[in-house]
């Protein structure tokens, strides 16, 4: 396949959060899509602006079931990433990580097509390294209540790799770190989606433990470019790479940005931290600098603005639906 040349590319998860910029940008550069998703955590709605190109396909499916289709490149991001969704049915979060993870590697096989894996920062559990480089392997709980995600995903780069070593394929690995922005699920229980509803609702905003804890937040237009590069990398870039935003903030630092950008009256609450809730999370850059050459632009507070902006026309809409049934 020629550089520039279109393509009939596969993005699972595609009316996701991630998975519906994701698609949007392929399409923009002239590619044919193929979006796949069961709609579990997806929603049609992030897709609905897509649906009349004629470049582009939507088709309800589970990845934990074969597919056989015709493309070039798969980008696999089907997996529920909050934990309210990937705790709600743990079995089926590991069998979407793994067993979705085994369909793609296989069809990615029998086309002899580039397929990326959306990791995630998940898999360095509670680190003992801050930041993460990725040669650290990572300190997760192996059977605690996040386990079907951390273990599920870790369990996924096993496969990549197995299936690269043994077959000769050409995978490549990016791990995620905290990413926002338009399109997040109102309910997904994300820190930046809760604290920005909470705030532009008035209510309590909710912190868990004492909102010293760490995380490092990327805008979704960098992450996908950051992707989109990934995959454009020849066959001996395999990865992991970090992609995310190397600027670290505590989540009071965040929830008082929330609240001034918002201009809320909202106060804070404190609840006890979730188990094996990380107390650092920020990602070491630099090989997504060097092989990529790639740095996330968009600073927090610019992206918070954007963000905000999407969540507050959602949540008017939805007061206006409400008041017309009534």
């Amino acid at each position: 396949m020629r550089y520039g040349e279109m393509k009939k590319i596969l993005v699972t998860g595609g009316a996701g959060f991630l998975g519906s910029h994701l698609c949007e940008r392929l399409l923009a550069q002239g590619h044919e899509i193929l979006c796949v998703d069961n709609l579990f955590t997806g929603s049609r709605r992030n897709i609905a602006h897509l649906l009349d190109d004629s470049r582009f396909e939507f088709l309800r499916h589970d990845v934990t079931f074969p597919l056989y289709v015709e493309v070039d490149e798969i980008y696999n991001l089907a997996c529920p990433a909050s934990p309210i969704h990937y705790q709600f049915d743990p079995v089926q979060t590991t069998k979407t990580s793994v067993i979705g993870a085994i369909n793609m590697l296989g069809l990615a096989k029998r086309l002899k097509a580039k397929i990326l894996q959306a990791s995630t920062s998940e898999v360095y559990g509670d680190p003992e390294i801050h930041p993460q480089p990725e040669e650290y392997w990572g300190r997760v709980n192996p059977i605690g209540f996040r386990s079907c995600y951390d273990e599920g995903k870790r369990c996924a780069e096993t496969l990549f790799f197995d299936y690269r070593r043994q077959h000769g394929m050409a995978v490549k690995v990016v791990r995620i770190f905290n990413t926002y922005g338009p399109r997040m699920h109102p309910n997904d229980g994300r820190v930046v989606s809760n604290l920005i509803v909470q705030a532009l609702k008035g209510e309590a905003i909710t912190i868990y433990g004492d909102g010293s804890q760490t995380r490092s937040f990327c805008y979704a237009d960098d992450l996908i470019d950051a992707m989109i590069k990934m995959m454009a990398t020849d066959r001996d870039v395999v990865g992991p790479i970090n992609i995310g935003n190397p600027e670290e903030f505590t989540i009071i630092e965040l929830a008082k940005l929330v609240v001034e950008l918002t201009n809320s009256s909202s106060r804070l609450i404190f609840n006890d931290l979730p188990p094996d809730d990380p107390k650092q999370r920020r990602p070491d850059i630099t090989r997504a600098r060097n092989l990529l050459g790639w740095a996330p632009r968009v600073d927090l507070r610019e992206g918070l603005t954007k963000t905000i902006s999407y969540f507050d026309a959602l949540l008017t809409e939805q007061r206006h639906t409400i008041s017309t049934r009534s």
